[in-house]
């Protein structure tokens, strides 16, 4: 298996933490967005995990250099950003016809068994059942469970199971063609090659796709989101609460290396980057990514970058 993960963005809405740093390195609970999904896939044992890169770039292929422990890497750069389908494109030359791929997009969290794709059979996408599917591409399934078709925000309900980024394909060879047929013949929906569109083309194609649950879809698109997706992953991780002189922790929380914490209140989910000062001071509900010095100031549902 190989696994691609767009992470070309480059994140306006997440302006001005993204001014710098590409979406998928910003912090959440004392990893960066891609440490925590490369992370829970690397028990499939990848052979390659390919990169579709493109926004500050360099700062990715930075990043991979201390990663030795994800094994085999590759980046591939989306110079000219022309939609999701042409990203993956781009990593196909790369995967052999023969060898399942899992695509996941690089700016979002989730709770999903991965493991059911050490025997999967078929393609799945995984969903999540949403209460208002007018906002989503959703999948729709025959009472066997296999997909009949994609759709695209229904104004209609036809389906309450949202496509959330997670793919897995067995027919390669499949998505190469429907790409590539996009592509040659300029098949675009909103002005971009739509990897969905190259879904639906091999679904009406005869290839078999079935739906796997996600449990949780923790979004990270807006400083919002980021801070409860950051609470969301620490209640899950942090239990024990660290020392700290004149200070009261309140769990869950995350501290990174060498933060210092003298006479303050510290939490709940708040994520302190490596090397943070805190004094005299109270934080909630928020992240501190490296080196970020709070004195004598009172924070709460905020991101704090320098």
């Amino acid at each position: 298996m190989k696994i691609v993960l767009p992470v070309a963005g480059n994140g306006i809405r997440l302006r001005p933490y993204t001014e710098n740093m590409p979406k998928c390195l910003l912090p959440v609970a004392g990893k960066t967005i891609i440490d925590w999904i490369v992370e829970g896939a690397l028990f499939l044992k990848p052979s390659e995990t390919i990169f579709i890169t493109g926004y500050k770039a360099s700062v990715v292929d930075d990043f991979l250099k201390r990663k030795p422990e994800w094994g085999a890497v590759r980046t591939v750069l989306q110079s000219n950003p022309q939609g999701l389908g042409e990203a993956i494109s781009l990593a196909l030359p790369y995967v052999n016809d023969d060898e399942p791929l899992l695509i996941i997009l690089g700016d979002t969290l989730f709770e999903a068994d991965l493991s059911i794709l050490d025997k999967a059979t078929e393609n799945i996408l995984y969903t999540f059942k949403v209460a208002d599917p007018k906002r989503f591409g959703v999948a729709v399934t025959d009472k066997n469970g296999h997909i009949e078709r994609l759709v695209e925000k229904p104004q209609e309900f036809v389906s309450d199971e949202a496509i959330v980024g997670i793919y897995y394909i067995k027919d390669v060879k499949a998505l190469k063609d429907a790409l590539n047929y996009l592509m040659q013949n300029d098949i675009r929906t909103k002005g971009e090659f739509q990897l969905t569109d190259a879904l639906e083309r091999m679904i009406q194609g005869g290839c078999k796709f079935r739906t796997a649950p996600v449990e949780k879809w923790l979004d990270c698109g807006l400083v919002e989101t980021l801070l409860e997706t950051n609470a969301h992953v620490l209640e899950r991780n942090e239990k024990v609460a660290p020392k700290f002189e004149g200070s009261e922790i309140i769990m869950p929380c995350h501290f990174g290396k060498n933060v210092v914490v003298k006479n303050s209140k510290v939490g709940p989910n708040v994520s302190v980057g490596d090397g943070c000062v805190i004094e005299n001071s109270e934080v909630c509900n928020a992240i501190l990514w490296d080196s970020v010095k709070v004195l004598d100031k009172k924070l709460e549902k905020v991101v704090v970058h320098e």
